[in-house]
């Protein structure tokens, strides 16, 4: 295991935590080279609320390094057996470094504690080799709900199958 894994330590996102986990989601997705004014049509859509973190359908988990958040993940939960990844986000300086696969593994626990089975995923293009990494399987594309006429490939996580 990675220095920069055993330093990791997961815990449940709490209100407090809305600004840290939203810069650290713009931050993010900046890291794949999009110009400012793409960033700026998806600043919304990576603000997370205090109340957003607070909402019985949202499970918000942080990946903190020295109380410094350093990654998360949110789900939403979509019926009882289904929920949908709302974000995965790894601060850029640590990329690649196995961040990523600790909230998945994550998040297979957090889900199948709450009987889910499967989790979709809208995924950036430029992370389709992570989420096939994990063992996701396409599923199709979704528009973008910040650039009308941009389609996001649509992964799905089968925890069934991994039980």
């Amino acid at each position: 295991m990675s220095d920069v894994l055993q330093n990791c330590r997961l815990r449940r996102a709490g209100p407090g935590d809305a600004g840290a986990l939203s810069s650290l989601a713009f931050r993010s997705k900046a890291s794949w080279g999009y110009d400012i004014e793409f960033m700026k049509r998806c600043r919304d859509e990576l603000t997370y609320t205090e109340a957003d973190i607070e909402a019985p359908r949202f499970n918000f988990q942080v990946c903190e390094i020295d109380d410094e958040p350093v990654g998360f993940y949110a789900l939403e939960m979509m019926s009882e057996t289904e929920a949908e990844l709302e974000g995965l986000f790894v601060k850029p300086g640590l990329l690649r470094q196995g961040i990523g696969r600790l909230l998945v593994d994550h998040l297979r626990s957090v889900a199948r504690s709450l009987g889910i089975r499967t989790v979709t995923i809208q995924g950036d293009p430029n992370a389709e080799d992570f989420y096939l990494s994990i063992g996701a399987r396409p599923g199709g594309y979704r528009e973008s709900a910040s650039i009308p006429g941009r389609f996001l490939p649509i992964f799905k996580l089968e925890l069934d199958r991994e039980a």
